[in-house]
C-alpha cells in the first residue's frame, strides 16, 4: 500500500476542524434555536395542556347584601328565597357583607369542590342550608372546616355535598360574586396551574428586574433603575389583575395588608410608569401639542399616593381610575406619535412596551368601570406583564448596543478634539522647547509649532533630536525666561499649576494650566486679555464712582481702613466732609446733564488741592469725603480752606450756562481706634456747622468736644439697647402756677433726669435724641409714664390741689402701635389717678399723622387724661389743623415768650394764640417764663398757666408733696409782690377747667 503523502495529513485535519467548527455553529446558532420555536409553537397549537382544568360548572346564585344588622342564617335564607338567581353578582366596591344561597349541581362520581374564585373576597363562612349546619370558616390567614383559601379566594371541600348552600362572605374593591362546582381532582389541577403561572410570572418579571438593575448599577444609568423599579410594580400589578398579589416571594401577606398593598402599590405604579414615560420621551412630547395636558396628567398622578394612604380603598378605587383613565389615554396617544415620527428602535421598543401596559391597563379600567368583564379574557395586565417585559428586555438590548456605538464614536471623536480645542494644548520638554501643540495655540502665538495641524517635521526641523537646538521653537520666544523657569520650578514642587503671565511685548496676556506627566510638561494656555480687561474694569467700577472716577464709598473705605494703620505709629489722619450748597436747585432747574458735567468739574478742583496719597471719595449725590494720611490737621486745615475757595471761586461752565456752587467742608482730626462710620459722621457734623458758619469750614482737632459728645451719644444707644435702659433714670417735677389763681393750685411737669456712673445728672435732650435714634424711646415713654402714675397713686392723699401733672411723649413713641397698647394697659392698671394726668404732644408731630393722633387721643380721654400740644406756635399749619384734634391744653412755644416784651411781634402772637385757645375753649401754658415782667405781660394778655424759672427750676417730687401751691416756690421778690396783682385779675373756674382738671 503506497504511504499517504505527508502535506495531506494537515490538510485533511485542518478540513475536518473547520467542518466541525461550522457544525456546531449551524447546529447551536441556527438549528437549534429554529427547533426550539418549531416545536414550541406546534406545542401552542395543538397539543392538549397539561394544566389544563375541566369540568368546572357555574352555579347560579341568590344573592343578599346585608344592610343592617347580622342576619341568622335561617333569617337571610328566607329573606334569600324571594331574589332572583343569577350567575355573577357585582359589589360596585360596596363593603357590605352578603349573604347568597346555591344549589349545587349532581354530576358525575368522585367527590365535589365549590370554588368561591373572587380575588376580592376577605373572609367566608357557610352552612347546610336544609339543616342549619355551619361548614366552616376560612379568611387568607385562617381556615376551619371545610373551607380553605385557594387561588385567589376560598374552595367549599365538603363530605357530603348538601341540596342547598348558604354563605356570608366580606368582599372589599371591584368585586365579583360567583360560585363554581369542580370535581376534586380537577381542582386541584386548577390550583396547579394557578400556581404554576404565577411563579412563571414572578420569575420571569424579578429575574429581569435584577437584570436590569444589575446594569443600572454597572454603568451608572438612573434610567435602568428607573425601568427595574417599574417592573416590580408592573409584577404586582398584574398580580392584582390575576389575584396572585396574596403572595410576596412565596410569604403570603396578612390580611390586614392587603387592600392597603394594593391601594398604594397602583398609586406608585402611575407614578413610576409616569416619571419613566417623562425620563424616555420628556424631549419629544416638550415639542408636541400634548406637552401641557401630560405635564397635568403628571401633576394629577402624584395625588394618587397620599389619596392610597388616606382614603378607603372603596373611594380611592373610583377616583383612581377617573385620574388614571385621561392620564393613560393621552399617554397612549403620546406613544404613537412617538413610534410614528421617532427613528431610533430603542423608543419604539420603550413605546410598544408601555402600549401593551397601557392597552391592558385601560382595559381593565373600562371593564371595571361599565362591568364588561368578557374583555379580561382578551388582554389583562398579566398577559401585559409578560408582554411588556419582553418588548422592554428588547428595548434594553437595542439601548446598550446604542452605547457601544456611542462609545466608539466617542473615542473617534476624541481623536479630532486635539486639532478642534477652543483653547491652547501643548506638550513640552524639560528644556522648554514645543513637542506639540494644538491649532488653538498656534493661533494665539501666531506661528507654526512642532505636532500642530499646520506644521511637518520638515517645516519645524524638529524631529527627534535630529536637528540643533537653535532650530527649536522654544517657550522664551514668545513669554520672559522668568515665566519658564517659574513654570518648570512649579510643576516639579505641585501636581497642577495654574498662573498668569504677559506676552513678551506685554500687550496679551495669558492663563496658563499645567502638569508634569512622563516626563513632560503638558498644559493648557487661554488668552485673557479680553477676560484680564473687563476684570480690572469691573474692579474700578467696584471702588470708583461710574460719573466722577473719584472713589466711591466702599473704596474710600478701603483708602480709609489702609491709611488708619499709620495711627498706631503716632503718624496723623484727617478726614474731610465736603457738602455743596444748593446743588438739587441745579438738577431741578438745568436737568442732571448739567449736574453731572458740574460735579466732574468739581472733583476736578478738588484734586488739584490734594497730594501724595490724599483721596477723594463720592459718598453721596452731593457729599464727598477726603482721606488725608499722614496730613496734620494745620494743614489740611489749608487744604480744605483752599478746597472751599475753588468751589466756589469761579463759576462752573457748561454749554452756554454758568453755575456758582458754593461747598462746605466739615475738616476732623482722626483719632486712633476711630471707627470709619464714627470719623464719617463726626466729619457730617461739623459739615453741617460749617452751613451755618459764614466762611464754610468747621475744624474738630483731635479731643473736640464734638468727639467726647459722638462718644456719650454712642454710650447711651448701647446702654439704651441693653437690658438695663432704665437704670439710672429718675424724675424731677417743675411747678406750672395758675394766673388766675395763684394759691388755689399745685400743678407741675414731669421731666426726665438721669445720673451718670459718676454721679453727676444728664440733661434729657441727649437722651432722648440717642433713644429715638436707636428706635428705643418707647421704652424711655413706657418708664416715665409707669413711674409717674405709680407715684402720684401712691401720694395722692398728699396731692389735694393738684389738678394736672404734665408729661411729655416723643414723637417716636405716638407712631409706635406697641407703646399705644402698653399705654393704654398702664392707664387700665391705674385708672384711679389717670384723671391727673395731662399727655403733651408736639404739634409737629401731632400733624404728621393727623389721624394716627387723633385716635391715640380718643383713647387716652376715654381714661379722663388731658392732652395738651406742646410748642405749640413753631408748626406752619397749626391754625388750619387745630380744629381737627381734640386737645385740652395749648403749650404756647418757648420762643415766643422768651423776651416777649422785647419783641412786640410775639406778644401779637401769643396774644392770637390765646384769643383763639379761649374760641376753642382750650387752656392755655406758656413756658420758659424767666422773669416777673413776663409773667405780668402773660398774665395780662389772659395766659392761663406759667412755667420757668421765673416761678421754679424742676425739683425733686418730694417738695411737691409738702407744698400746698405751685406759688409757694417763687423766690423772685418782685413776682411774689405782684401775686395779689394776679389773683384779682380775675378768678379760676374750676368748673370751666373740668377738661384740665
Amino acid at each position: 500500500m503506497p504511504q499517504p503523502s505527508t502535506p495531506a495529513r494537515p490538510s485533511l485535519s485542518v478540513y475536518l476542524d473547520r467542518l466541525f467548527t461550522a457544525g456546531m455553529h449551524l447546529l447551536s446558532v441556527y438549528l437549534v434555536p429554529i427547533g426550539v420555536a418549531l416545536v414550541s409553537i406546534l406545542a401552542l397549537a395543538s397539543w392538549n395542556s397539561h394544566y389544563i382544568a375541566r369540568g368546572d360548572v357555574v352555579l347560579p346564585l341568590r344573592v343578599l347584601a346585608e344592610r343592617g344588622p347580622e342576619l341568622a342564617p335561617d333569617e337571610a335564607l328566607r329573606q334569600l328565597g324571594h331574589r332572583h338567581a343569577v350567575e355573577r353578582y357585582d359589589t360596585h366596591l360596596s363593603e357590605a357583607p352578603l349573604w347568597f344561597a346555591l344549589r349545587p349541581h349532581v354530576q358525575g362520581e368522585g367527590p365535589q369542590v365549590i370554588e368561591f374564585p373572587s380575588r376580592h373576597a376577605i373572609d367566608i363562612r357557610c352552612w347546610d342550608g336544609a339543616t342549619g349546619q355551619a361548614l366552616g370558616f376560612a379568611s387568607h390567614e385562617a381556615s376551619s372546616g371545610a373551607l380553605s383559601p385557594a387561588k385567589a379566594g376560598f374552595v367549599l371541600k365538603p363530605q357530603a355535598m348538601p341540596a342547598e348552600l348558604i354563605c356570608r362572605a366580606r368582599f372589599t374593591g371591584p368585586a365579583r360574586v360567583s360560585a363554581v362546582q369542580w370535581p376534586a381532582a380537577e381542582m386541584t389541577l386548577s390550583v396547579q396551574q394557578f400556581h404554576r403561572k404565577s411563579g412563571l410570572l414572578d420569575g420571569g418579571m424579578i429575574v429581569l428586574s435584577l437584570f436590569i438593575l444589575i446594569t443600572a448599577l454597572i454603568n451608572r444609568q438612573l434610567l435602568y433603575l428607573q425601568f427595574a423599579v417599574w417592573l416590580i410594580l408592573n409584577l404586582r400589578v398584574g398580580a392584582i389583575s390575576a389575584g396572585w398579589d396574596i403572595q410576596w416571594l412565596g410569604q403570603e401577606l396578612p390580611q390586614a395588608w392587603l387592600a392597603p398593598s394594593r391601594a398604594v402599590t397602583t398609586a406608585l405604579y402611575g407614578i413610576a410608569t409616569m416619571a419613566l414615560y417623562f425620563k424616555l420621551f420628556g424631549e419629544e412630547l416638550a415639542r408636541s401639542r400634548l406637552a401641557v395636558p401630560l405635564r397635568v396628567a403628571q401633576g394629577l398622578c402624584l395625588c394618587l399616593l397620599p389619596m392610597a394612604l388616606l382614603l378607603p380603598f372603596s373611594i380611592y378605587l373610583p377616583a383612581m381610575w377617573v385620574l388614571v383613565a385621561p392620564g393613560l389615554a393621552l399617554m397612549t396617544v403620546g406613544l404613537f406619535g412617538i413610534m410614528r415620527n421617532a427613528q431610533a428602535r430603542v423608543a419604539m421598543w420603550f413605546a410598544a412596551s408601555f402600549a401593551v401596559t397601557f392597552m391592558s391597563t385601560l382595559a381593565e379600567v373600562i371593564s371595571a368601570a361599565v362591568g364588561l368583564r368578557e374583555m379580561l379574557g382578551v388582554v389583562n395586565s398579566v398577559t401585559a406583564a409578560l408582554a411588556s417585559s419582553l418588548l422592554a428586555a428588547l428595548a434594553v438590548a437595542e439601548q446598550m448596543r446604542l452605547e457601544t456605538q456611542k462609545r466608539i464614536a466617542v473615542q473617534a471623536e476624541l481623536e479630532h478634539a486635539y486639532e478642534a480645542m477652543p483653547v491652547g494644548l501643548f506638550t513640552l520638554d524639560l528644556y522648554g522647547a514645543f513637542l506639540s501643540a494644538n491649532p488653538a495655540l498656534c493661533r494665539m502665538l501666531d506661528c507654526t509649532l512642532p505636532g500642530s495641524a499646520s506644521a511637518s517635521s520638515s517645516a519645524t526641523g524638529f524631529d527627534s533630536g535630529t536637528q540643533a537646538d537653535r532650530s527649536r521653537i522654544l517657550w522664551q520666544q514668545f513669554f520672559d525666561d522668568n515665566s519658564w523657569f517659574h513654570l518648570r520650578d512649579q510643576v516639579h514642587l505641585q501636581t497642577n499649576i495654574e498662573m498668569e503671565l504677559a506676552s513678551r511685548d506685554g500687550e496679551r496676556r495669558f492663563l496658563v494650566r499645567a502638569t508634569l506627566a512622563h516626563g513632560r510638561i503638558e498644559g493648557v494656555l487661554e488668552d485673557i486679555t479680553e477676560k484680564t480687561k473687563a476684570t480690572e474694569q469691573l474692579r474700578f467700577m467696584a471702588n470708583n464712582d461710574p460719573l466722577t472716577k473719584v472713589f466711591n464709598r466702599r473704596g474710600i473705605e478701603k483708602t480709609f481702613e489702609a491709611a488708619a494703620v499709620s495711627l498706631a505709629s503716632g503718624k496723623p489722619l484727617s478726614v474731610a466732609y465736603i457738602d455743596l450748597d444748593r446743588f438739587k436747585l441745579i438738577n431741578d432747574l438745568f436737568g442732571h446733564a448739567a449736574g453731572d458735567e458740574v460735579l466732574k468739574q468739581v472733583c476736578e478742583r478738588m484734586a488739584m488741592m490734594l497730594a501724595g496719597g490724599q483721596q477723594i471719595g463720592r459718598v453721596g449725590g452731593d457729599e464727598f469725603v477726603i482721606v488725608m494720611p499722614d496730613t496734620a490737621i494745620p494743614l489740611a486745615s489749608l487744604i480744605c480752606r483752599g478746597i472751599v475757595d475753588r468751589i466756589g471761586g469761579t463759576p462752573y461752565r457748561v454749554g452756554d450756562k454758568a453755575f456758582h456752587v458754593r461747598g462746605s467742608v466739615g475738616l476732623i482730626e482722626v483719632s486712633h481706634g476711630m471707627p470709619m462710620k464714627d470719623a464719617i459722621s463726626t466729619a457730617d457734623r461739623a459739615c453741617r456747622q460749617a452751613k451755618e458758619a459764614s466762611d464754610g469750614l468747621v475744624v474738630y482737632e483731635r479731643n473736640a468736644r464734638a468727639f467726647h459728645e459722638r462718644e456719650a451719644e454712642l454710650n447711651l444707644v448701647a446702654k439704651l439697647q441693653g437690658p438695663n435702659a432704665t437704670d439710672g433714670l429718675f424724675l424731677e417735677m417743675q411747678p406750672i402756677m395758675s394766673l388766675k389763681t395763684p394759691h388755689d393750685s399745685l400743678n407741675f411737669e414731669v421731666l426726665l433726669r438721669m445720673r451718670g456712673p459718676d454721679g453727676s445728672v444728664l440733661p434729657a435732650g441727649p437722651l432722648i435724641g440717642a433713644a429715638e435714634k436707636c428706635g428705643r424711646a418707647g421704652v424711655i415713654d413706657r418708664w416715665v409714664l409707669s413711674s409717674t402714675l405709680a407715684w402720684i397713686a401712691e401720694n395722692v392723699q398728699k396731692l389735694p390741689h393738684t389738678r394736672f401733672v404734665c408729661m411729655n411723649l416723643s414723637g417716636a413713641s405716638l407712631n409706635d402701635e406697641r407703646f399705644v397698647q402698653d399705654t393704654l394697659e398702664i392707664l387700665a392698671r391705674h385708672v384711679h389717678v389717670a384723671s391727673r394726668l395731662c399727655m403733651e404732644i408736639t404739634e409737629s408731630v401731632a400733624l404728621h399723622d393727623l389721624d394716627n393722633t387723633r385716635r391715640f387721643i380718643d383713647q387716652v380721654r376715654n381714661f379722663g387724661v388731658k392732652v395738651a400740644l406742646d410748642d405749640f406756635g413753631a408748626g406752619y399749619t397749626s391754625f388750619s389743623y387745630l380744629k381737627e384734634l381734640p386737645a385740652d391744653v395749648l403749650k404756647i412755644d418757648g420762643n415766643f415768650i422768651v423776651n416777649i416784651n422785647a419783641h412786640p411781634a410775639n406778644v401779637a402772637i401769643v396774644e392770637a394764640i390765646v384769643n383763639l385757645a379761649v374760641n376753642l375753649g382750650m387752656k392755655t401754658i406758656a413756658e420758659w417764663a424767666e422773669d416777673a415782667a413776663t409773667v405780668q405781660t402773660l398774665a395780662e394778655i389772659g395766659v392761663d398757666y406759667v412755667q420757668g424759672w421765673a416761678v421754679s427750676r424742676s425739683l425733686a417730687p418730694e417738695r411737691m408733696l409738702g407744698a400746698p401751691s405751685s406759688a409757694s416756690f417763687i423766690e423772685d421778690g418782685e413776682l411774689l409782690e405782684m401775686l395779689p396783682t394776679l389773683g384779682a385779675a380775675g378768678a379760676l373756674d374750676l368748673r370751666g377747667f373740668m377738661r384740665m382738671g
